[in-house]
């Protein structure tokens, strides 16, 4: 149901947006670029500023600069959210002089071990840009991957030390043999310091195509799984099945050598916030969905939450029922978006 905008309805949403910063109060992520662009991608295009002037209130100024991220010092840059401004900055110049898949070319593999930073939000983020991107190439979508880069370099956050448990044949098997974590307290980056153990799944993949494969799989088994299981945090299990797909959503845009790793660091993603989220027990069962694709979608839009408007996008991805029951299970669970 990919019905993307020509209206420039996205473009005039971007542009009000990146006066944004992407975060506001120091840790909580802008969705308003992904949510905009995934009702634009599915044919709302007008309900794009109606929801922008509910979100609005969650929106902060862009940051202050603090300094320039240069190609001799941009490792020492990389994490550091002080410098998101120089960040975005810096992705901005680069892709003035060079074709946007170059660039990302380039920074993916730079980036990637760093994917879980923000919350997984800024990959998220440049998953949206880049499809926006392949839909059609203007000067507020280059500028939008360049603030999702730009994100991401700066929440730049690798994860280390995780011992391998032994994994099963396929995705949906390897999320139900997680192990949570011991202490699950705190926020995102407490519990994923806390994260110790994970099952090795498709680890000894290499092919490219098996590892969109691999990948395809991965994005529909935690979105099934978010039906069953998405009590045990409403909103942070969202990124189980996001994250993912906005890495499904670049392999075409990005070298194939790229693909396998990328895979690699998905499920890393993927596993990790299932175990840093895991409810005690799953539901019994949900029900099939009584509505099509478009219904679904209209009705996580007059919910209007950024999280169940996000993983409605990716059912629709996946496509079948159990996915739309996802979805229809975060409306249930979530907090609807209302004026402030």
């Amino acid at each position: 149901m990919d019905t993307h905008d020509t209206t420039g309805t996205l473009e005039e949403a971007l542009e009000r947006l990146h006066a944004s910063g992407p975060e506001r109060l120091g840790r909580l992520t802008n969705h308003a670029p992904m949510v905009v662009e995934a009702l634009t991608a599915h044919g709302r295009s007008g309900a794009a500023h109606r929801w922008l002037d509910l979100y609005r209130h969650k929106l902060e100024d862009f940051p202050a600069p603090f300094a320039p991220v240069t190609d001799a010092d941009w490792r020492e840059a990389l994490g550091d959210p002080r410098r998101a401004a120089d960040w975005i900055a810096h992705f901005t110049r680069a892709l003035t002089e060079r074709p946007w898949r170059d660039v990302l070319a380039v920074w993916w593999p730079r980036l990637l071990p760093g994917m879980y930073g923000g919350s997984t939000h800024p990959v998220i983020r440049v998953g949206h840009a880049v499809r926006a991107l392949e839909a059609g190439e203007n000067a507020p979508r280059l500028a939008e991957l360049a603030h999702g880069l730009g994100y991401w370099a700066a929440r730049h956050r690798p994860v280390s030390g995780i011992a391998s448990l032994p994994g099963a044949p396929d995705a949906a098997r390897s999320l139900d043999a997680v192990p949570p974590i011991d202490d699950p307290r705190g926020g995102f980056t407490d519990r994923l310091t806390a994260v110790r153990r994970l099952p090795l799944w498709a680890g000894d993949v290499t092919d490219p195509d098996t590892a969109r494969a691999r990948l395809t799989e991965l994005v529909r088994a935690a979105t099934h799984r978010y039906a069953t299981h998405g009590h045990g945090e409403a909103t942070m299990l969202v990124h189980a099945a996001t994250a993912p797909n906005a890495v499904l959503r670049t392999l075409a845009s990005l070298p194939r050598e790229l693909w396998a790793p990328s895979l690699h660091a998905a499920w890393t993603a993927s596993a990790a916030v299932t175990a840093m989220y895991a409810p005690a027990e799953p539901v019994a069962a949900v029900p099939a969905p009584d509505r099509t694709a478009e219904e679904v979608l209209e009705t996580a839009l007059a919910h209007g939450d950024e999280h169940v408007i996000k993983l409605t996008d990716t059912a629709l991805d996946v496509g079948d029922e159990r996915a739309l029951a996802a979805a229809l299970r975060a409306v249930e669970l979530s907090e609807p978006l209302v004026p402030n």
